[in-house]
């Protein structure tokens, strides 16, 4: 399923809509989850090279800035998420 996730952008973004609206529905409040998408994008960033256009410019835009930027990235990312959900 994850290999698969991260190939096609559509699929990636519906899942992590669903797992964010999963989180809001237990509570866990918009602040954390974007903080937790911060560390999912750190570990992407460092481990999966990826695997369409979309998430290479991701990578990319990540790659180029700096901490307060990636957390703007990591909301944003939460944003599109939960319009995808």
């Amino acid at each position: 399923m994850a290999s698969t996730v991260l190939k096609d952008f559509d699929t990636w973004k519906k899942f992590l809509g669903d797992r964010v609206a999963k989180a809001e529905k237990m509570g866990i409040s918009e602040e954390t989850i974007a903080d937790l998408a911060y560390e999912i994008g750190e570990f992407l960033d460092e481990k999966v090279d990826p695997a369409n256009h979309s998430n290479r410019a991701l990578k990319e835009l990540w790659g180029v800035a700096d901490k307060d930027e990636r957390h703007v990235i990591a909301k944003c990312m939460v944003k599109l998420a939960k319009a995808n959900a």
